[in-house]
């Protein structure tokens, strides 16, 4: 069998954790060869082992020890990038490489890819946005749910994992025997990017849903998993099995096309009284799948019930990954 020639990436934000589960993810990945690194000046000219402290379980790869650090703008010798930049220059460094996306929930938003190109300028390429890494674990829970009874309101509380605010993020003596319930600007994007993607793409833009989202966040001391208490309201009177069967049966294109990243099972419904719990239930399908349990009726809504993602998997680098294996399988990506 002739091997598949793989594209060869490159991961702006290398550095930080976020970029260092990039580079976890992608070693022998079957499509993907990293072969340019970039982060912040401090970084620039070094090897990767000299410039990066790894904080990941396990090894640094051996492959990315002695790529050299390079400023995170072009030229890098790579065929795209991932990025993980923090927001105050990602947006112009992403803008020089070339919608927010779930592969599971809205793989017809690709379609704004020709009007991005098109509105931008763009000859060939383009950006491929990942959601808040909350919202992401909300509306896998949610997605299947709309689909099949519609969702006209839900109430969301999010318990938020420290690896969310970065490294070195939030100050031990701030973190430790407490929760903090604020986090900047979190509430505002987990109610519109909500409504964004579970909108569908009318030429060239998204229509949202006919949905309200209310959110509150907090920051509590877990070192990854981002958890989600969630109530929703329904347009359809149904039951309780329900519920449980249109999480626990939902799958899409991902597994479909069988995708390298995407999990078996993106839902996995739990039974027990006590779970979802972080440490037990975040690696779930290698980190891509999001737990749910204490499905339940409400007294003041429809339902209820938790939903829990591993924020820097399946809310971040492998989001990103699986992104880039369905532009592949759609004929985005060519070699």
């Amino acid at each position: 069998m002739i091997a598949m020639k793989k594209f060869r990436v490159g991961i702006l934000g290398a550095t930080g954790v976020v970029g260092q589960r990039f580079i976890q993810l992608l070693e022998d990945h079957p499509q993907f060869e990293i072969t340019a690194l970039a982060a912040s000046g401090r970084s620039q000219g070094k090897p990767f082992a000299q410039a990066c402290t790894w904080r990941l379980p396990g090894d640094m790869p051996e492959r990315v020890k002695q790529i050299v650090v390079e400023p995170p703008a072009p030229p890098l010798d790579c065929d795209l990038v991932f990025a993980s930049l923090p927001g105050e220059i990602a947006k112009d460094a992403e803008e020089e490489f070339a919608r927010l996306l779930i592969p599971e929930v809205n793989a017809d938003h690709l379609a704004l890819i020709d009007f991005q190109r098109k509105n931008r300028g763009f000859d060939r390429g383009f950006i491929v946005t990942n959601p808040n890494c909350s919202a992401i674990v909300i509306v896998m829970a949610l997605a299947p749910l709309h689909t099949k009874f519609g969702v006209t309101s839900c109430v969301v509380t999010t318990m938020q994992a420290l690896s969310g605010a970065g490294y070195p993020g939030v100050a031990s003596l701030d973190a430790t025997d407490n929760v903090i319930p604020f986090i900047g600007g979190e509430e505002e994007k987990i109610e519109a990017e909500t409504l964004k993607l579970l909108g569908h793409c009318q030429n060239g833009a998204i229509a949202g849903p006919d949905m309200t989202v209310s959110a509150q966040c907090n920051r509590v001391n877990v070192s990854d998993g981002h958890m989600a208490s969630i109530r929703v309201k329904l347009k359809t009177a149904v039951s309780i099995d329900d519920i449980r069967g249109a999480l626990a049966s939902f799958t899409s294109q991902p597994q479909q096309l069988k995708l390298h990243s995407a999990p078996e099972r993106p839902i996995i419904v739990r039974n027990e009284n006590d779970r979802p719990q972080p440490r037990l239930d975040r690696d779930s399908g290698n980190g891509m799948s999001v737990t749910v349990g204490r499905v339940m009726p409400d007294n003041v809504l429809d339902y209820r019930f938790v939903a829990l993602g591993h924020n820097t998997i399946r809310g971040a680098a492998g989001a990103a990954i699986l992104n880039a294996e369905l532009l592949i399988a759609q004929g985005y990506l060519v070699q």
